[in-house]
This record gives structure tokens, C-alpha cells and sequence, in this order.
């Protein structure tokens, strides 16, 4: 079967119809599945307290998604297994749950860190510490977003 350039054409301009028709993009959101994921992978499998010397700090309602202001920190001494190794924050409802994990050494003093990140909608903001000694901890807001920054 020969086809000329005319039906050639005529073929492809009715595919891209279709598919502009039938084809709808829709944000992609991550589920508390996946962030469950994220968490396991952070802790390897062990479960945080939820209570204890972590700190997260996030506004109730963020005016814009875009630039949401979130603080995290950890009371401890910085030495020994008091040590915090890193801290990492996740967004449940963005497309990829993990936002940022910050590092820390004896030498950085204190465990604190500042940042902004995206939020899609409103949702829950997570942050995990990991303590030498191998405990987690873990603090949760929820963040009530009134414009979306993530294609929300």
C-alpha cells in the first residue's frame, strides 16, 4: 500500500486533532502512598517519634503557593549521638513528595535550616530528623495554600 504525500497529511493532522481532543493534562499529584515511600526510604523502614526535638515551622495559610517560608529545628547538642546527620522535608500533596534534605557535621554548630519551597495545594508539610544514634523524628503542619504554585 503506497501512500502520497496528500493522504500522508491528511493522517497526520487527524492524529493531531485526536490527540489534542481526547488528551487532557492534568497536574501530577503525589499521594500519601508515595510519601510514605519517601519517608521509608529517608528512615530505612523505621517509623519516627512523633514527638520530640524536631521543630517545624510553616505559616497556616500561605497567600501563594509559589514561595512558602519553612523552618526546621532540632534541640541538640551536636556531638555524640545527639548529632543531627541530616533533615529532610517532604510535601504530600506535590508531584514529588521530597522537597529538600539539608546535611549537617559537628561543625555547623546547630541544627537549623531555612527555606522556601512550592506547594501545589493545600497539604501536609512533613520534616524528619536523623539522629546519629539512628532515631528519627518527625513534625507535621498542615499548610493551607489559597493560590497553588505547582499547577494548582
Amino acid at each position: 500500500m503506497k501512500i502520497n504525500r496528500r493522504q500522508a497529511l491528511g493522517l497526520s493532522a487527524g492524529a493531531a486533532v485526536f490527540a489534542a481532543a481526547g488528551f487532557r493534562a492534568a497536574p501530577a499529584v503525589a499521594d500519601a502512598a508515595a510519601t510514605e515511600v519517601a519517608i521509608k526510604e529517608f528512615t530505612g523502614g523505621i517509623i519516627p517519634a512523633e514527638a520530640g526535638k524536631l521543630t517545624l515551622k510553616t505559616p497556616e495559610i500561605a497567600e501563594n503557593g509559589n514561595t512558602v517560608p519553612v523552618s526546621v529545628s532540632v534541640e541538640s547538642a551536636m556531638s555524640g549521638d545527639d548529632m543531627v546527620e541530616s533533615i529532610a522535608i517532604l510535601a504530600e500533596g506535590n508531584p514529588n513528595p521530597g522537597v529538600v534534605v539539608f546535611s549537617f557535621t559537628p561543625m555547623s554548630g546547630a541544627a537549623a535550616a531555612t527555606t522556601r519551597m512550592r506547594l501545589a495545594k493545600t497539604q501536609n508539610v512533613i520534616a524528619i530528623a536523623k539522629m546519629a544514634d539512628g532515631t528519627f523524628y518527625m513534625d507535621k503542619k498542615e499548610v493551607k495554600v489559597t493560590i497553588g504554585g505547582c499547577g494548582g
